[in-house]
Order: structure tokens, then sequence, then C-alpha cells
């Protein structure tokens, strides 16, 4: 089969799409980009994207990547701190009104104009410029308990986790993949890659509009989906209320989930909908990629993947035994360069003979496979340390999805506000029950509030930040179940 990118309005094989893109690197050339400038790149999923960023990479340029709906003025501080000298962007991507740009669809109108005499010579896209860069791509955290912060990556550190990753996965020539997720981010760009490296065809479906996107994964034979615990979610219920569309993702081999923690009663839902498991995986922007499930090995996020080795220690830094809870700690060669300091410089994180504190909280078992419970958030309440994603995991194996917020209380060191996610509703005192039976005294809500669904940030995550805000407003109402 012939690597094709499959877009709503078009459908470019891969020589097509070399062929063109080769032209947009003339027009960004004649329009005074060199290699090492840094550019903001700023806009929606579709073969455009991905046309100027497999551009700005034969270039070498630094490439720095912002989410498609980042507030404008946000956007400015991105660009000031990163020395961004240009601005490539979507006619309705958020920016100031002084801010220079350049459009992409400016770009593809003059690279698809043919009564210009292309001269370049070149006859394929390289990335090995890129790959020497130490500023290859910056990035930014999703933000989802604290401010967002530059990552810093290496273009050849970038490309080689994402050989290591479709080594791991099985990704191959014939695979169709459907990264349902903003290319702006870690997981969707790595997929988008790994269609290039692979020789894999790529569809670049509208990933908030489920019912259309799965009419496309079925009309172009999708065999490997990536997407977030949420997206799995709406594409369940969509497919239990609407059975027809199952069928559109009959030649599917994977089903691959990321970015956030699995809820582990959506396993079952997937196995029961496609006949497939939710394969589970473990990263961040500043690591990389670094452990998968696979249809060999679907436990919790797999094994890290070749070369890449994690550890889980206790409070004193001593490693623990497999089974037992810690914080885990990774070593990879793959690891970012730094963040993005004030000055547009990197900052150097320190690590502890190659080894990076996640500040995840996890266990590996006795094959290495990794478990991953959340963020190692401690929280001093009635004389006992609490972690809340700890509690987090115990609910969610007894079929209970839900999200702590700590809010400060004098006496007690912290009130707990249990926000439930129950599309049916059932009210506060329902849950209250549940959770009372399943956990100790000391760990009881204060307050329990239902919501049909978690806010989500960009990233897919759900937003920390706007339930520390609405937990701060049910304190104050004083709203309790």
């Amino acid at each position: 089969m012939t690597a094709k990118f499959f877009a709503l309005d078009s459908v470019q094989t891969f020589a097509e799409f070399e062929r063109n893109t080769l032209r947009v690197v003339e027009v960004l050339r004649a329009k005074g980009i060199r290699p090492g400038d840094r550019v903001l790149l700023k806009a929606g999923n579709s073969l455009a994207y991905v046309g100027t960023l497999f551009a700005l990479m034969h270039l070498g340029a630094s490439i720095v990547l912002v989410d498609h709906q980042e507030r404008a003025e946000e956007t400015r501080f991105i660009a000031r701190q990163a020395g961004a000298a240009w601005c490539l962007v979507d006619d309705d991507a958020p920016l100031p009104e002084d801010e220079d740009r350049i459009y992409l669809y400016e770009l593809f109108v003059a690279a698809l104009d043919e009564h210009i005499a292309w001269s370049n010579t070149e006859r394929r896209l390289d990335f090995e410029p890129w790959g020497e860069r130490v500023d290859g791509l910056i990035m930014w955290s999703s933000g989802s308990t604290g401010t967002p912060k530059g990552i810093v990556k290496s273009g050849g550190k970038f490309l080689r986790n994402l050989v290591r990753n479709a080594d791991h996965m099985g990704h191959r020539r014939g695979d169709v993949l459907l990264p349902l997720l903003p290319f702006s981010h870690q997981y969707g760009l790595s997929m988008v890659l790994i269609a290039w490296l692979a020789k894999c065809s790529l569809v670049i479906a509208p990933y908030k509009r489920l019912d259309r996107a799965l009419r496309l994964a079925g009309q172009t034979g999708v065999t490997v989906v990536d997407a977030t615990p949420a997206t799995y979610r709406s594409i369940l219920n969509l497919a239990e209320r609407r059975p027809a569309l199952r069928d559109e993702l009959r030649t599917a081999r994977m089903l691959c989930v990321g970015a956030a923690p699995l809820d582990p009663t959506l396993v079952p839902r997937a196995v029961a909908t496609f006949g497939l498991p939710l394969l589970d995986s473990y990263g961040s922007t500043e690591m990389g990629n670094v452990a998968f499930a696979t249809n060999e090995n679907p436990v919790a996020t797999g094994q890290p993947m070749n070369g890449i080795d994690v550890r889980v220690i206790n409070e004193d830094g001593a490693e623990v035994v497999p089974g037992e809870v810690g914080e885990l700690i990774v070593r990879t060669p793959d690891m970012m360069e730094g963040y993005l300091g004030l000055d547009g410089g990197v900052v150097e994180v320190a690590l502890d003979d190659g080894w990076f504190r996640t500040n995840d909280l996890g266990h590996v078992d006795d094959d290495g496979n990794v478990f991953v419970i959340g963020r190692k958030f401690a929280v001093q309440r009635m004389g006992y340390v609490l972690y809340p994603e700890i509690i987090e995991h115990k609910l969610a194996a007894a079929g209970c999805s839900v999200k702590i917020i700590a809010v400060p209380d004098e006496r007690r060191g912290a009130q707990l506000v249990f926000f439930v996610e129950d599309e049916q509703d059932r009210d506060a005192r329902y849950w209250r029950g549940m959770v009372s039976a399943v956990l100790p005294p000391f760990e009881h809500p204060n307050q329990v509030r239902v919501l049909e669904r978690f806010p989500l940030n960009r990233n897919g995550k759900p937003d920390r930040k706007q339930l520390e805000k609405m937990a701060l407003g049910v304190e104050t109402a004083g709203v309790s179940a």
C-alpha cells in the first residue's frame, strides 16, 4: 500500500506531499527564514500544518510550537521569551494585532503556483540539519497543575525517541494512523512524525468531531488509533448510541491511549465494543515517550522502551521492591536539554547520575511493567500525609471516576473536595456512600460534587486549575453532600 496523507479536503501520496513541501521550503527561504532561526508555529491540525512543520525541519529552524487556541497575549509572551523571529499561523489563530505573521495558506498558495519556475534541485526532505539543533523543538507543558513551562528538545533526540517508539509498538508500512490529538503537543506530534519515519499513512481528522473522524477512519481503513482517555470515553458513548459507528474501526489492530491517567472502567468497555484493549502509555514532554503497553503485553503502561530505564524510590531516595508505590525516576538518552529561560536560553535540569525525578507516583511489577498512579502531591490532613491521586486510583478501581482537590483548612490542614464524573447524574449522597465504603475515615471527602464531565485542558487532560477554582467556590458557598 502506498503511504498517503488523508485529510478532509485532500489526499496526497508521500511523494506528492514531499514535492509540495520542498516548494514550501523555497517560499520560506525567499521570505528570509534561515537555519537556526526560531520560528513560532501556531495552527490547527491540517495537511498545511504538517507540510509547514516538515519544511521548517528541512530548513533546520528551531520550531516553537504553540497550541492553536492559546490566548493572544500569552502567545506574545511565548514569542518574546523564545526570541521567535517569525510567526507562522492560521488565519483564526489568536495573535496580537501588532504581531507580524505569515499565514499558512499564503505559503501554500505560493508553493503551488504552477507559473513559477522552481529552482530548488532538492528531491528529498532531509531532517538531519534539524536533528543537529540542540533547540530544534520548543514545546510547552500542559500547565494542568501549574504554570506552563517552555521545554527545549534536541531535534535528533526527539526523532530517535520516535524510532524507539515505532519499534516498540510495531508500527509498520501499511499501517494507517489516526491520532485524535492536537499536533502541537507531544503525543500528537509524535504520531505525525512516526507516520513519516515508519512510512505509515496518516489520517488528519477533526478530532473534536468524533462522528466525522470515525467515518473517515472507516473510509481509510485505519489500523492504529491514538487518543486521550476522555476521547475514548466519548467514542464509546457514541458507539453505544449509534452501533453502526462500531464498524468504522473494524480494521483497527491497536487502540492506544495516553496524555492523561486511564480510567480502568474504559478498558472492558473497549473490549466489549471493539474487541480490543486500550493500550496505555507513559511519557512526558520533558522525557519523551517512555513506556507502552502492547497487544502482546497489555499490562498497565507496559515496559520501558529499549534503552530507557525506570525505577521506583521512596522518600529517602532508596529503590523499593516491585509492587511498592513510590516516585518514578527515569533514565533516558532522549531527555530534554532543559527549560526555556526568560532570556531565551536553556536552563539545564539537574539529574542524579542521569536519573530524572518525575514527581509521578507509581510502581513496577516483577516483569518490569510500569504502573502510573498520578502526580506526587502530598496533603497534610488530620495528622495523616495523603496523596490525592492514590485515593483517586483506589476509587477508579472500584468504579468511581473522581478528581480530588485539597482546599486549605487551618484546623484540619486541608479539606478534600471530591469531583465525581457521572454521566448518569446520580446524587452526591449515592457517591458519598460508595466512597465511604471503599476508603478509611481519614480519606473521606468533606464535600462531593457530581459533574457530567470533568473540564479538560487543551491537551485533553482533566483541568485541575479549573477544578481548583470550582472547589474554592464550593468551599465559599458551603455546598456539600
